[in-house]
């Protein structure tokens, strides 16, 4: 296990996937945590160790790594309309881990905004003032999050979403790229908004909106652009 650096925090990173990849990355780089260990249960525990920090198993964390001097963060996407990610934040809370947050620098959250825990929020954010922003949520590059919406816990939002004011995105939902909501929108709990798609109206718990995808052309594309040789 690596030293822990003077004035930082130590950090155990659950979950070893692409996600915990770019929150290790982040975390690495920012100036409050200090990363020391991943953490999967014994039954999804493939490898040793990544970025030379050790994977321990979640049943032999407190041991390793106590929570009265580790917090945690919980770096799951949205499996089982987040559930799965939900799951692992009560229980590493249950053990007495407090939960990280991470605010990227390169993102704007107005002053007052309050952020819940195990919140991750990346670089190109826009939250405006009088928004509120759950727990365990999920906030993708580049969004857009107006001025009194609030999204509520356990939501993903994935990239270069819109999310007018006046809105509210009900708790495990998710939202796909490119997504808007227009003022004074409430998504119902355990929506799946998919890319691209435009909400206008209240939705109903549990629903599911997407576009279809585009159509394909006709015509090829190197007969388009009269490519005659690949050389």
């Amino acid at each position: 296990m690596t030293q822990n650096e003077p004035g930082k925090r130590r950090l155990v990173i659950v979950g070893d996937s692409s996600f915990a990849e770019v929150a290790f990355e982040m975390f690495d780089a920012d100036e409050t945590y200090d990363v020391v260990a991943f953490a999967v249960h014994v039954a999804f525990r493939k490898r040793e160790s990544l970025f030379e920090r050790p994977v321990l198993t979640i049943e032999e964390l407190t041991e390793r790594c106590p929570p009265e001097t580790h917090d945690a963060f919980v770096a799951l996407t949205y499996r089982e309309l987040n559930r799965a990610r939900t799951r692992l934040c009560a229980e590493m809370k249950a053990k007495g881990y407090r939960l990280a947050t991470f605010i990227s620098k390169q993102a704007f959250v107005w002053r007052n905004v309050p952020v819940g825990e195990n919140t991750f929020i990346f670089e190109n954010n826009v939250v405006q003032p009088f928004c509120e922003i759950g727990n365990n949520v999920i906030l993708w590059s580049g969004n857009h999050i107006g001025h009194h919406s609030v999204i509520e816990d356990n939501a993903f939002l994935a990239s270069q979403i819109v999310v007018s004011g006046h809105c509210r995105v009900g708790r495990n939902s998710f939202i796909g790229v490119n997504a808007t909501l227009a003022d004074q929108v409430t998504l119902g709990p355990d929506n799946w908004i998919g890319p691209g798609t435009l909400i206008t109206k209240d939705t109903a718990a549990g629903s599911m909106y997407r576009e279809e995808d585009t159509v394909i052309s006709r015509v090829a594309s190197k007969r388009f652009f009269r490519v005659k040789s690949d050389e």
